[in-house]
């Protein structure tokens, strides 16, 4: 290793200001598009710097970046980087063209860009802080072998994001169905919520349950959660409640119900269950709001609300407590499914983080790893 004046890197690495980096590249004013002027479906994709890929789609050739690909597309607001390798429009919310030098490969640089934390602060600062970092970088067949591995981790995230979207599309129509038909084959009939079997009744939360408000956290710290309408913001010491219940938006984010079966403290933005009756289970309730949302957009305020009649005279399906039970078991299973592939994702989200930092650094060398389809020249 060898000390530089920014930092300590391998001996046989070398450091550039990232200017020394990237090529001058000039964005044709002609092929920037106006957000108003981009169309969901096209032949030519629109890349910018907002937190979705492809931004929209237009049909005028015209519009298309011609200069070297791959390039880097970088979000001078939002700070987020983009490796492009196919011809696009760009969009025209300031951002910037990023083209690497011959001696940096493309993909390598992404990844090294990916890594650099830019904290700076100020409208329009973000580039400039950018050209006052410097870049280190192997000989051009370590970079690829380096973008290669990070390459491989990033897909691996990107199947387990594949997984869980359709995971999560499996259980809206899974609980769609099981709420609509239930598990006895029975025939429907239609009522005021829609279509049930003909055997469950309709019924209310306060057949079930008083509404109680929540209160104001307290100002001790401590490990009891506290619960607000989006859910758990901080932690107390002392809990407002011991038994599980369900806990509703009142304000703001009104409507949006949590489960909480360990002792919490609802905050004074929402409400929450005390039972009087033991005849409900708790998730199947939990699972039916979850999907048919007590709206507060009625409310005649400038914030959604939700009123307390409101939420006790909320109507939900009543079949008989063993299919409640059945029901729950079914969606709890698709649950661990999804809790699976979401700690799975977690993991190889930490791996991405931990390899991009050691390679980048030299810390772990693959110079001398052979890769499949990874060419040394």
């Amino acid at each position: 290793m060898k000390q530089t004046t920014k930092s300590i890197i391998p001996e046989d690495w070398q450091q550039k200001s990232f200017s020394e980096c990237v090529e001058k590249t000039s964005i044709p004013r002609q092929i920037k598009i106006p957000q108003g002027q981009y169309q969901k479906a096209g032949e030519y994709p629109i890349v910018d710097q907002g937190a979705d890929f492809i931004a929209g789609y237009t049909n005028d050739k015209s519009k298309l970046y011609s200069g070297r690909l791959p390039v880097i597309v970088f979000g001078d607001h939002t700070r987020i980087f983009k490796y492009v390798d196919f011809a696009f429009s760009l969009g025209a919310d300031g951002t910037k063209l990023l083209c690497p030098k011959e001696f940096l490969n493309p993909q390598y640089f992404y990844y090294y860009l990916c890594g650099l934390a830019l904290e700076s602060k100020g409208y329009n600062r973000h580039y400039k802080y950018l050209k006052e970092k410097v870049i280190s970088f192997p000989e051009i067949v370590e970079q690829r072998r380096i973008a290669h591995i990070l390459l491989s981790i990033k897909n691996a995230t990107n199947q387990q994001e594949k997984t869980i979207a359709k995971t999560k599309e499996l259980k809206r129509s899974l609980m769609h169905r099981l709420f609509t038909y239930g598990l006895r084959g029975e025939e429907l009939k239609e009522t005021e919520i829609g279509n049930i079997p003909k055997s469950w009744g309709i019924k209310r939360i306060n057949e079930f349950a008083k509404v109680k408000y929540g209160k104001q956290k307290p100002k001790a710290i401590g490990s009891i959660p506290v619960i607000g309408s989006s859910g758990i913001y901080a932690r107390c010491k002392s809990s407002l409640i011991s038994f599980p219940t369900l806990v509703v938006g009142r304000k703001g984010t009104a409507g949006a119900v949590h489960l909480f079966v360990e002792p919490c403290w609802p905050s004074d933005t929402t409400f929450y269950l005390e039972w009087i009756s033991n005849k409900l289970n708790i998730n199947f309730l939990y699972y039916y709001m979850s999907t048919n949302l007590l709206s507060g957009e009625h409310a005649k305020t400038t914030l959604p609300s939700i009123q307390r009649q409101d939420l006790e005279r909320y109507t939900f399906p009543y079949p008989s407590r063993d299919e409640q039970i059945e029901i729950v078991n079914i969606i709890d299973e698709v649950n661990e499914k999804l809790s699976n592939s979401e700690s799975q994702k977690q993991v190889t989200q930490s791996l991405f983080r931990a390899m991009l930092n050691n390679l980048m650094t030299g810390q772990v060398r693959v110079k001398d790893i052979d890769f499949e389809g990874v060419a040394r020249e």
